[in-house]
């Protein structure tokens, strides 16, 4: 199948066309990082404004590249979790060209894109495995046993990974998104330097917490006489290393606890250069594999989207899906 794949849950703009044979055959991305910024943070009706501006020449665009749409056989769109308003956008014009073109439409999760944006990729993982998602709105732990057979094993009670990165930007006067630029001081911080908890990491479970983590980095800068930028990039060192190390030794229970020896990594955090030298390190130690998507695949992208909606329709999937802000992961099923 041959398939077009649209993303519009948040602040990028993706649009991907998929051949289940071929692979990826055209793909492009837009960034609204620059309309947010002078905001700090995404502002929904704008984000919605922009997808309407920005989508349909992507479209045109994309389709062109990958042959045309009389070479299509299906249109999908990301219909949550997101933004409601950013979701409708991409669904009304997904709906539409499927409506004109005769071929059928589906919605897909947006979190399933994200886990098997690894597919994408040479070698792929093998079914199954453990998920690692973080993002700025996700941290979550899921048991992979196929397309649709998720188990979530632990998620976040509160802050997503991301989020807290974006926080603790905010507090060392980082430029929007903060993340990037965090992870980019860190590299020039001393480490060990400043001691930052890592969040439940000493009971059992797999779930995890960054909110109080971020609080520590509050007090610690509040405590500190002089934020010149050695302190600064110590600071963000001491927050990246905790934050990496309570991944870690989240994931590495988790194989534990399954018995899995491939752990899957995706979503915008898993772009993270420290994260990945750890899990790749811990996964050896285990006997396993680590797999990402490209780093232009960790964040939101049409690619994932054509993907996941192409495995689906291949299968046989055709149920309609409502454009919704909140759809557990879990809650789907095998097509």
């Amino acid at each position: 199948m041959r398939v077009l794949g649209i993303e519009t849950s948040c602040d990028e703009t993706g649009v991907a066309v998929y051949d289940t044979s071929r692979g990826l055959l055209a793909h492009a991305l837009y960034s609204q990082i620059r309309l947010h910024a002078e905001y700090g943070g995404v502002v929904p009706e704008l984000a919605s404004r922009d997808h309407v501006r920005k989508l349909l020449p992507m479209v045109q665009k994309v389709v062109a590249e990958a042959g045309g749409p009389e070479t299509l056989d299906g249109v999908v769109y990301t219909a949550g979790p997101g933004l409601v308003g950013a979701l409708l956008v991409g669904a009304c014009l997904g709906r539409s060209l499927a409506f004109a073109w005769g071929v059928p439409a589906l919605g897909v999760h947006h979190m399933e894109g994200h886990l098997l944006a690894p597919m994408l990729e040479d070698p792929r993982p093998e079914f199954p495995f453990v998920a690692l998602l973080v993002s700025g709105g996700h941290s979550l732990l899921v048991d992979v046993e196929g397309v649709g057979r998720y188990r979530t094993l632990g998620e976040s009670i509160d802050d997503a990974a991301g989020e807290a990165f974006d926080k603790v930007a905010k507090l060392l006067k980082l430029p929007y998104p903060g993340g990037p630029h965090l992870a980019k001081l860190a590299e020039h911080g001393q480490a060990g330097k400043y001691d930052l908890p890592r969040p439940m990491t000493d009971r059992p479970g797999l779930d995890m917490s960054f909110s109080g983590l971020k609080t520590a980095v509050r007090v610690l800068i509040d405590r500190l006489p002089d934020m010149d930028e050695q302190t600064r990039a110590d600071v963000a060192r001491a927050f990246e290393d905790a934050v990496v190390d309570t991944l870690s030794i989240k994931c590495e229970r988790a194989l534990k606890q399954t018995g899995r020896k491939r752990l899957v990594v995706a979503g915008g955090v898993g772009a993270n250069r420290r994260l990945r030298e750890r899990l790749k390190q811990m996964t050896a130690k285990l006997g396993g594999e680590v797999f990402y998507p490209r780093p232009e695949f960790c964040t939101d992208n049409g690619a994932m989207i054509a993907f996941a909606g192409a495995t689906r329709l291949a299968a046989g999937s055709t149920a309609e899906t409502p454009v919704t802000a909140r759809w557990p992961l879990d809650s789907l099923t095998a097509p």
